[in-house]
């Protein structure tokens, strides 16, 4: 047994002083530009399927919250203000910790089902499921 415990001090002082923790999940910033008085997002519909969401479903809720009208066209999204870059990715991160991360494990595998006007998030990680207020 005192071999044992030698080898396991031994194990633990060859182990680094401090473990480099990294997301595995980090959301993208959007990438647009400004044209006119309108904004051109041309990473959107990329960005609502790494988050694994529809797109309309997550424009709907930007928009909501940018209080701008907007749509989708083809491979881009068109808003009718000048929105900074800034306020787009904070309303997409409210996005995601609403809609996509757990509120148990706080990963980001989740799944959203939409049972009459209720919306669920049900976690392929911990199995929680969950109801999502949502006025959008």
């Amino acid at each position: 047994m005192d071999d044992y415990k030698e080898l396991l001090e031994r194990g633990k002082k060859a182990l680094p002083e401090t473990t480099k923790t990294s997301e595995r999940f980090i959301i993208p910033k959007i990438r647009g530009h400004i044209q006119g008085n309108k904004t051109i997002l041309s990473n959107f519909i990329q960005l609502a399927q790494r988050l694994g969401r529809k797109p309309e479903h997550m424009l709907k809720y930007v928009l909501k919250e940018l209080a701008t009208p907007g749509e989708i066209k083809k491979h881009f999204v068109l808003l009718g203000t000048k929105v900074p870059a800034s306020r787009i990715n904070e309303k997409i991160q409210k996005y995601a910790d609403t809609f996509v991360i757990c509120r148990e494990c706080g990963k980001p595998d989740t799944k959203m089902t939409k049972e009459g006007n209720i919306y669920f998030i049900k976690c392929q990680a911990c199995g929680a499921r969950y109801s999502v207020y949502s006025k959008i």
